[in-house]
């Protein structure tokens, strides 16, 4: 039998389907106004191992915080930015 089919076959994953994804409510529960993956890691809300993250909008959030290196959709963006955050893009 030859070599490539007797070795075991190995599955595809998708790094789109392994994207953490945060509550805006979770990140009005943080004490820190300063907010990247590490923070995000120390508080547990997103695995050890994950390189990005999406924050989504879901809850509200009523006090002024810095996103860096987070991805973030329009609405959440949106709601940041009422409450007097900041949202910074990944490349800076």
């Amino acid at each position: 039998m030859p070599l490539q089919r007797r070795l075991p076959k190995r599955g595809f994953v998708s790094i789109a389907q392994s994207v953490p994804e945060v509550r805006l409510g979770d990140l009005a529960k943080l004490t820190v106004t300063e907010i990247d993956l590490l923070v995000l890691k120390q508080a547990r809300l997103i695995p050890g191992g994950a390189k990005v993250a999406k924050v989504f909008l879901s809850g509200s959030l009523s006090k002024a915080i810095t996103l860096k290196g987070v991805n973030v959709t329009a609405g959440a963006k949106a709601a940041i930015e009422t409450a007097g955050g900041v949202v910074a893009s990944l490349e800076g």
